[in-house]
């Protein structure tokens, strides 16, 4: 099992894996179609998506958690 203290490395993997999926699929399929060939065209576009969404979400989710915890600040 994985130790917690790695939890917000992992879901950011999960998080940019799942997302990069899902963005990079609807994006091949409006460029090319459901032709031959898109499923290996769609695994090559996730994957160099994965590689830049993995270190982005990593930089970007502490910025995004400050700025919910200060809209939803009580009082």
């Amino acid at each position: 099992m994985i130790p917690p203290r790695y939890a917000p490395i992992l879901f950011g993997l999960i998080l940019s894996g799942l997302m990069s999926l899902l963005v990079s699929g609807i994006a091949t399929v409006r460029a090319v179609g459901l032709s031959d060939g898109v499923l290996a065209l769609w695994l090559g576009n996730w994957l160099s998506s994965w590689a830049i969404a993995f270190p982005a979400v990593l930089i970007v989710a502490p910025l995004a958690r400050r700025l919910v915890a200060r809209m939803t600040r009580d009082g």
